[in-house]
């Protein structure tokens, strides 16, 4: 999940491409704080919603899927662009590139989606705490994300060059990110309930 394009890895390459490795990292930073927010919004949240409506979490599993499934839609859907073609940005302090990147990634529907509908299939009420097991599962999505959108802050001329340079390769990403955003709806909508 942390290797499908989407607006935070949109945002760090172009940031990156356009003012270069240091405004990719500091955007990363807020990047990474947004995650965290997500993170532990969703393991409050969702340790409540476990224990006080049990039908809140079959609601919201629907809804994931069905945003995923859209997502997919829009990957997928003729004439759709690869998010690894960078838009050109203004260049902009490193007070403006943190607030942008928290905000990027706080507004960042995947990554909500993510944390509220993915995350909790891999949650086990019987097995202990909700709480514990969703800050465990989301420490280390946080761990992954950081690290996959770090490399593409740093990485993000040696990126664009190469894909620019390998035109099918695009149109490959856009289809396998498309197919996994598409298994992933699937199987939220297959997946059996939850018990307590």
């Amino acid at each position: 999940m942390a290797l499908t394009p989407g607006p935070n890895m949109m945002y760090l390459l172009s940031r990156s491409l356009c003012q270069g490795r240091r405004a990719g990292v500091m955007s990363w930073f807020g990047v990474v704080l947004g995650f965290t927010v997500h993170m532990f919004s969703a393991a409050l949240g969702l340790s409540a919603l476990f224990l006080a409506v049990p039908l809140g979490y079959e609601v919201l599993r629907f809804a994931g899927a069905v945003y995923l499934g859209w997502m997919a839609w829009q990957t997928l859907r003729p004439g759709a662009r690869s998010p690894f073609e960078p838009t050109p940005m203004a260049a902009e302090s490193d007070r403006r590139l943190f607030v942008m990147g928290v905000m990027t990634s706080i507004l960042n529907p995947k990554v909500a989606i993510f944390y509220l509908s993915v995350l909790p299939q891999f949650i086990v009420p019987g097995r202990g705490s909700v709480l514990g097991q969703s800050l465990v599962f989301g420490m280390t999505q946080v761990l992954i994300g950081a690290t996959v959108n770090l490399l593409v802050a740093l990485c993000a001329a040696q990126i664009a060059v190469w894909f620019a340079r390998n035109r099918f390769w695009l149109s490959v990403q856009r289809y396998v990110m498309g197919f996994v955003l598409g298994a992933l709806a699937l199987r939220l909508l297959v997946q059996p309930r939850h018990s307590a």
